[in-house]
């Protein structure tokens, strides 16, 4: 079927309506926002002699929804230009517009009666074939279409979106047994690849995947964490990164979310689920129902587990509620041998493996938490969804899980943890015996580089629907043509490499840069193009400043001289390649890491990159040709027109203030992406867009570069335009002197140096400037004191 969405209406300006609205007009879709009319004026209203039939009044609830959800934080807007693509408007005067709109997307009110109420107006005015859903996150779906003509409960279903839509990845799909399937793929396929999201088909069944098994999961925390006598702390420190969540764990992300709204889903779930096994698990612990009578329900009250105050010394500090008496007491660190045990093994399966092995109270915890979470999640197939993948899929998506229960569970071997559960009380499903006794040993496995689940109905594996052009590199071990121990070059087929690496922080040392110039080599010698990029949280956090430290700290300039050489030489090397080279920055992508990526002949960065070059925070310039290209794009601008310098002065201050991008789109306005790149919205299909990208350009016809020889320069003239600015800035006290020479080093690579009139030079011309003023600021002990706080936490640098 084909169908275009160019334009949504939203139903419900609230925190989900207007959030969802925003992620529509981040993908381009002309959004209307809708909401009700005030049904009585304000002081204000009143004061300013306006009535009800004002359209400032009847637009003002939609309005200050809109408004409120622009200024949140983090942004729900690629850019805030997009906010431009948004209409607002009230649902008196502007219902009968939602004719004209491709799909129509209800977030009112969690009341089924208010719900049936607005979509008897909707039928009142959409158009035979318009897309109707709803983002309810618990009311049943087939309830919302009784009543309903035939072609809208065809075109109906749920459409659950997690807040913040932008920031969260999963996207429930719920259809009625009167939705068209047809209707079902679309939308499926629509979320991942025009939303960006993971994509998942539930059944309509209470709080379909993600919150029923993600909240049960979560309070089961705090079941265990009473069993053992644990404090918040030291739940939070066992339920973060160690085992692949958030940093903000269990108790930071109640905080952030909203007590309340975990309450909400617990006690709509228990009250639902009569025949559920795991049902006393959502009957709220007392001491939650303390902090909700309290109002301690987390940020938005001001404290919830954790608070913010101030100490004697007028200091901010986060204190920590103690659950035994409620107060609140400063936060204690902790100490496990289990974890300690850990730290040096990166692999999360691996991991997994030592933590649940543990001796100690936190592999008691670990045990118990994880067993229970198996069971459960074994026992809900098929009640809420006929494949396992979907439930590993949906809380991974839903809460920022790494591995989800099943996931983990392979990574435990299946056999073993079965009657490790059995001994502890928590007997899973029948149908993991029947799969063993089957002599099926693992829910997943890879075949032909595609990752594969393990079908209950039929008994066998099958490749996971939607997913099978993905490109995953850990699938693709047998394709692995040189590595070394923090990078690796892969084979993706169609004449097309990739290069990854797996350095702490994803950082450029010097097994990294070999590894680059290796693939760079390897594709120029055997295929036609290569795919830089890799499946880690953050693409680059830059150099690596311990090593920059320590050669600084030993006065070695010629060593820095000759890393900062080597890697200027690999950057230019990816810009003057004979084959192709896609760069995917993604995440944070800061320093080298953005060195790179101007360096490419195209980018394909996902939506969700933080990219910038940093290096002015630690009392240094760009020195992998970051300060050359912005000065060589400027160049351009400056020969198309730009005789004010606005280019080379925005281009200036963005590395004077370190300023990072917060979002591709934004790293476009920042002349860091050109007009050329792309960008991925689904981070899974991002390395796959690129490898399109390189084999079209091989096919087009590939021609190298050619070095540049007429780059525009100021010399002493735009040399002594920048430091009346530099020496304004001093003297107001804006900045110490220090960074006074950090930017005047930055402004003489740009203007070309000490030139007695502007000119044209060459790349390696402001290469070389660049090389020196980066070992020169190495050289000074500001410089040295940034860099050791960074690298020590904030211990003072010693004589």
């Amino acid at each position: 079927m084909t169908r275009t969405i160019r334009k949504v209406a939203v139903l419900g300006s609230g925190v989900m309506g207007s959030a969802i609205a925003c992620h529509f007009a981040n993908i381009g879709c002309s959004v209307l926002l809708l909401d009700v009319a005030p049904d009585a004026l304000t002081d204000e209203e009143k004061q300013k002699g306006l009535a009800l039939d004002n359209p400032l009044v009847k637009n003002r609830i939609v309005r200050g929804s809109f408004e409120k959800c622009l200024k949140s934080s983090p942004g729900p807007l690629y850019n805030k230009k997009f906010s431009s693509r948004v209409t607002l408007g009230n649902f008196d005067d502007d219902f009968k517009k939602i004719s004209d709109y491709d799909w129509v997307l209800e977030a009112v009110v969690e009341n089924l009666e208010i719900k049936k109420k607005v979509y008897q107006k909707v039928e009142q005015y959409r158009k035979p074939g318009t897309l109707v859903t709803s983002n309810t996150s618990g009311i049943p779906i087939h309830l919302m279409a009784e009543g309903r003509s035939q072609d809208f409960q065809k075109h109906f279903a749920g459409t659950h979106f997690f807040n913040p839509p932008r920031y969260l990845k999963l996207f429930e799909v719920i259809p009625t047994a009167t939705t068209d399937p047809v209707i079902t793929n679309f939308l499926l396929h629509y979320g991942d690849l025009h939303l960006g999201k993971t994509t998942v088909l539930c059944k309509d069944t209470p709080a379909f995947i993600g919150n029923r098994v993600g909240v049960w999961g979560l309070l089961k925390v705090i079941d265990s964490m009473k069993k053992f006598k644990l404090n918040v702390d030291e739940v939070d420190k066992l339920t973060g990164p160690v085992i692949g969540r958030p940093k903000s764990a269990t108790f930071r992300t109640s905080d952030l979310v909203g007590l309340d709204t975990m309450v909400k889903v617990a006690n709509n779930l228990y009250a639902a689920l009569p025949n559920d096994e795991g049902r006393e698990m959502f009957k709220l612990p007392d001491v939650v129902s303390k902090l909700e009578q309290n109002k301690w329900l987390g940020d938005k009250t001001g404290q919830g587990f954790y608070k913010k105050s101030k100490n004697e010394k007028g200091q901010t500090e986060i204190l920590t509620l103690d659950l035994e008496t409620l107060e609140y007491k400063p936060k204690v660190k902790a100490k496990f041998a289990t974890l300690e045990t850990t730290k040096t093994i990166d692999n999360l399966r691996d991991r997994f493996k030592v933590l649940l092995a543990g001796k100690d109270k936190a592999g008691e915890f670990y045990r118990d938490c994880f067993y229970a979470l198996f069971q459960y999640a074994s026992n809900r197939i098929p009640e809420i969804s006929d494949e396992l993948f979907r439930i590993d899929d949906a809380v991974c998506a839903g809460f920022g899980w790494e591995l989800g229960p099943f996931d983990t569970w392979d990574a435990l071997g299946i056999e073993s943890t079965v009657k490790a559960m059995e001994a502890a009380g928590y007997r899973p499903a029948e149908w993991v015996y029947t799969m063993l006794k089957s002599g099926h040993r693992e829910f997943y496995k890879v075949r032909d580089g595609k990752r594969m689940f393990y079908d209950i109905p039929s008994g066998s594996y099958k490749a996971i629907p939607g997913r099978e052009g993905f490109i995953v590199l850990e699938n693709l071990s047998d394709k692995v043509v040189w590595k070394n121990q923090d990078s690796k070059i892969t084979d993706l087929g169609d004449g097309i490499i990739n290069f990854s690496w797996s350095s702490k922080s994803y950082t450029l040392g010097a097994a990294v840069v070999e590894g680059m110039n290796k693939a760079l080599t390897v594709a120029e010698q055997d295929f036609r193009g290569l795919v830089i990029g890799h499946h880690g949280a953050d693409f680059s956090l830059g150099a690596n400043l311990g090593m920059v430290f320590m050669n600084a700290i030993e006065q070695e300039y010629d060593e820095l001289d000759f890393m900062v050489r080597v890697f200027q030489n690999t950057v230019m090397k990816i810009r003057y390649s004979g084959v192709p080279v896609v760069v995917c920055p993604q995440g944070r992508t800061l320093g080298g890491g953005c060195e790179m990526t101007l360096h490419a002949d195209q980018v394909q960065a996902a939506a969700e990159t933080y990219i910038g070059l940093v290096e002015v925070g630690v009392g240094l310039i760009p020195g992998g040709g970051g300060t050359k290209e912005l000065t060589k794009r400027a160049s351009d601008r400056f020969l198309e027109g730009d005789v004010e310098l606005n280019a080379l002065q925005s281009a200036f201050m963005n590395i004077a203030t370190a300023k990072v991008a917060l979002s591709a789109e934004e790293a476009r306005d920042m002349g860091i992406l050109r007009d050329r790149d792309r960008i991925s919205i689904n981070r899974e299909r991002q390395l796959l867009d690129a490898k399109a990208a390189a084999i079209a350009m091989a096919e087009e016809g590939y021609n190298m570069p050619v070095p540049s020889n007429s780059i525009r320069v100021q010399g002493r003239s735009g040399l002594a335009l920048f430091a009346a600015g530099v020496n304004g800035m001093k003297m107001g006290k804006y900045i110490s002197e220090h960074d006074a020479k950090i930017a005047m080093k930055i402004a003489n690579v740009m203007c070309g140096g000490d030139l007695s009139y502007p000119q044209e030079v060459s790349e390696q011309y402001l290469l070389d400037l660049e090389r020196e003023a980066f070992v020169s600021l190495c050289g000074e002990r500001k410089t040295l004191e940034r860099i050791q706080s960074i690298l020590t936490g904030g211990k003072p640098l010693r004589n």
